[in-house]
């Protein structure tokens, strides 16, 4: 009986809403999932959140000094992004970490909420395994949405049409700027398509490890006619050897009024590096 009230609950606070809101946040969802798919496959080969592979690695060789970084062009920085990224990836074996997920709307008199806690474990050549520690909140987001999310990551890795590469965006160096204390390239990415997984807006490339540390940016095209803005952050964190995803915030706007909030923490990360790490980069 206490399901079924949860379940009634949430109608009524969707029908007040005035909107799906189940679809918003699940266009939500599909933006983060793909944000982090094309970021992670584009430059490392092996995606870290949405299917086999765990995340991007970060290098062990010398990098160039903030004076000597004006002297490379876009082009170059990306190259060297996807080169230093592949020989990293093939270095990370195994991780463990347990992410929280949080999703809320809040909009006219209603208020939907739900959080999930997660295990998650990555082993080369048998991808990644979830398992959920905990869960609260809206019974309707948790099943159509977070469950979702989780069940859908592995599918993604499939898709290479919205990778961070010459074929989907024109990048053009904007300058530098220090990312929690180190330097790092400052490039404005433009799709060339409007479709709506690819984005624009700022990506901030680490000058040392040439490892993607911040991204800020809105989605090319609207995914919904309900969504008037979105706007994505995400951040990276060098652990160990490694670069990997730290958080993510994701803040839509309602187009007939309120606000739907998804945010990801990844937890702290426990890193196997199967392989001594080797250099990579052009």
């Amino acid at each position: 009986m206490k399901g079924l009230a949860s379940k009634a609950q949430d109608g009524i606070e969707f029908e007040r809403s005035g909107v799906d809101i189940r679809d918003i946040i699940k266009v939500l969802f599909l933006i983060t999932m793909k944000l982090s798919h094309r970021v992670q496959v584009s430059v490392a080969g092996i995606l870290w959140m949405v299917c086999a592979a765990p995340g991007i690695v970060s290098g062990q060789t010398a990098g160039p000094s903030p004076v000597a970084a004006h002297a490379l062009t876009a082009a170059q920085v990306v190259d060297e992004m996807q080169g230093h990224n592949l020989a990293r990836a093939a270095a990370l074996k195994h991780y463990h970490s347990v992410r929280h997920y949080a999703v809320e709307y809040r909009g006219f008199a209603a208020k939907i909420a739900a959080q999930m806690e997660v295990d998650a474990d990555y082993e080369v050549g048998s991808g990644k395994t979830f398992r959920i520690i905990s869960q609260s909140g809206s019974k309707l987001l948790i099943d159509k949405v977070l469950k979702r999310l989780l069940e859908s990551e592995t599918d993604a890795s499939k898709q290479h049409s919205t990778d961070l590469t010459s074929a989907n965006y024109n990048f053009k160096l904007a300058g530098m700027e220090n990312v929690e204390g180190r330097a790092a390239y400052v490039l404005m990415v433009e799709p060339l398509t409007d479709n709506k997984y690819l984005y624009r807006g700022k990506i901030w490339v680490d000058a040392t490890d040439f490892a993607l540390a911040r991204i800020e940016a809105s989605p090319a095209k609207n995914p919904s006619f309900w969504i008037s803005s979105t706007a994505i952050h995400h951040r990276y964190l060098k652990t160990g050897s490694f670069w990997l995803p730290a958080k993510n915030e994701s803040d839509t706007d309602v187009r007939l009024g309120g606000k739907a909030v998804l945010t990801i923490d990844y937890g702290t990360y426990q890193v196997d590096p199967g392989a001594p790490l080797v250099a990579g980069g052009n």
